[in-house]
């Protein structure tokens, strides 16, 4: 499960929260690394975006200026598991060019 702050975690001295800059993009890249280097070792990832989420912060404990980002299971694939060859269009079919 992946999580992104929404505020910084608490100072522990006053109890405030800092704020937190592009949590979206940041999360985003680090989840398309952790999916990378998954892949990279062997592993098979599915990315899950359950619809509503914030039942899994209550679920794990998590505090309140945590949102979860998405549900990634890992783990190795099956004996004889192979990932469709999926087709796709040949550039020349949907690429439109602009020019006068």
């Amino acid at each position: 499960m992946v999580f992104r702050l929404v505020r910084d975690d608490p100072d522990p001295a006053t109890g405030e929260h800092g704020q937190t800059y592009y949590a979206e993009e940041s999360v985003g890249i680090a989840v398309g690394l952790l999916l990378a280097a998954a892949h990279h070792a062997g592993l098979a990832t599915l990315t899950h975006t359950p619809s509503p989420m914030k039942f899994l912060g209550s679920i794990l404990g998590r505090p309140d200026h945590e949102r979860p980002f998405v549900l990634i299971p890992v783990g190795y694939p099956g004996v004889g598991c192979q990932v469709p060859d999926l087709l796709r269009k040949p550039l020349s079919e949907i690429m439109v060019v602009n020019r006068p």
